[in-house]
């Protein structure tokens, strides 16, 4: 929401697709994707996956529709 504000002063829009969280183990290079946000409901964690395989090719990724 702050994100949106600042955006609109500066003649900007968006809008949130929805939410989700990352495990991230560094050490074992993996991300995990999961879960959802109550106020934006369940991202497409297929998309974040993706764009996250292009940026950290040396990771194993994965997600999941399940947990919070």
């Amino acid at each position: 929401e702050r994100t949106a504000q600042e955006l609109a002063q500066q003649g900007l829009g968006c809008e949130c697709l929805g939410g989700g969280r990352l495990s991230h183990r560094p050490e074992e290079r993996r991300i995990h994707v999961y879960g959802y946000s109550v106020g934006f409901g369940r991202a497409d964690h297929s998309v974040t996956t993706e764009k996250l395989k292009a940026k950290y090719p040396d990771y194993e990724i994965t997600w999941a529709d399940e947990g919070y």
